[in-house]
């Protein structure tokens, strides 16, 4: 079956955010180059990259206009020279830091292509190459959690914060988890052990009487804003590690005499995209630990909230409101 000249696509047009993203019904349809797949897409997924693209803070992220989206899952429909362990009728979900993934069609780097596991449909294999493995790495190869060990979750009910609840709870850790008080029952259903209000005033003396005074030896931080000060504040002194994976809520100014004076915690920046360029034998572990946990029944198919294509501006806009549980897909 031939390919379309044109594809409908989510363009973003200024650096104005979702109110600037719109539907072209006229985009060109990309083609595989050396070592890369065409992908059909039937979902794609929404994360904070692509509001921090749309907003410009991503740095080395693409100028507008540009096609929208960095994750999405479908069925390869050509392949580039040199593509020799993919095929046309194999579903893959992948990411790409250049956008594209808001579309009909999108090219994926065949190495950045994962295959859809055995039994799921596209749309629940979102998350395997972006809240998964930030969620692992964040808490394994760089956070170090052990069983028995506390840890600090935020936006617990987002996409990587429902994984980190999830894994955390599996490797036998105490979870405390943030969020708005009308996503505790969902985060509380997770697993959580304590579920804390996201906007409350003093998180860090929360999080010490829950822990007897110590503080958490490991906080998830993606929240970003004042919330990186009150992460530090609640981490066990000297021991605690604060992996800062996000900044939904904007920038933070720590400074070295804040680090020696106030928190004497570990500070662990962790861009998965970095890593994987930067760090591949650590990527690699976390894949295979996640691999172990696809095969033991411990990562199960997704349940995205969809939504059609279309409305991807009004559910970028309900994301970057904090007014979203859980990950959301759109559907071309």
């Amino acid at each position: 079956m031939p390919l379309p000249a044109t594809m409908n696509a989510l363009q973003q047009r200024s650096w104005e955010g979702p109110r600037d993203l719109r539907l072209i019904t006229d985009a060109p349809v990309p083609y595989p180059g050396p070592g890369e797949v065409l992908v059909r897409v039937a979902a794609a997924g929404v994360n904070f990259v692509d509001l921090s693209q749309a907003r410009g803070t991503f740095a080395g992220g693409p100028q507008p206009p540009y096609l929208a989206g960095t994750e999405g899952a479908g069925e390869v429909v050509a392949v580039g020279d040199g593509v020799t362990d993919l095929a046309p009728g194999a579903h893959v979900v992948g990411i790409t830091i250049t956008g594209g993934a808001f579309a009909e069609y999108l090219v994926l780097p065949a190495a950045a292509a994962l295959p859809v596991p055995t039994g799921w449909t596209d749309e629940q294999a979102l998350g395997l190459v972006v809240n998964w493995p930030t969620a692992l790495a964040a808490l394994k190869p760089l956070g170090g959690v052990t069983a028995g060990q506390t840890v600090l979750i935020h936006a617990a009910a987002g996409g990587t914060g429902q994984a980190a609840v999830k894994l955390a709870k599996h490797y036998g850790a105490t979870v405390i988890a943030t969020a708005s008080p009308v996503k505790h029952e969902v985060v509380r259903a997770l697993g959580a052990d304590h579920v804390l209000d996201s906007h409350g005033t003093d998180l860090a003396t929360e999080v010490r009487q829950l822990t007897d005074g110590a503080g958490a030896d490991l906080v998830l931080e993606s929240a970003g804003g004042d919330t990186l000060e009150s992460s530090l504040a609640a981490a066990k002194r000297v021991t605690g590690r604060v992996v800062v994976y996000g900044l939904a809520g904007g920038e933070a100014s720590i400074t070295n005499w804040d680090l020696v004076y106030r928190h004497q915690v570990h500070v662990i920046g962790l861009n998965i995209g970095v890593l994987i360029q930067a760090a591949p034998q650590i990527f690699g572990e976390v894949m295979g630990e996640m691999f172990a946990l696809l095969a033991a029944g411990v990562l199960t198919p997704g349940r995205p909230t969809t939504c059609a294509l279309a409305q991807g501006p009004k559910a970028l806009a309900e994301l970057e409101a904090r007014a979203t549980v859980g990950k959301l897909a759109l559907l071309p």
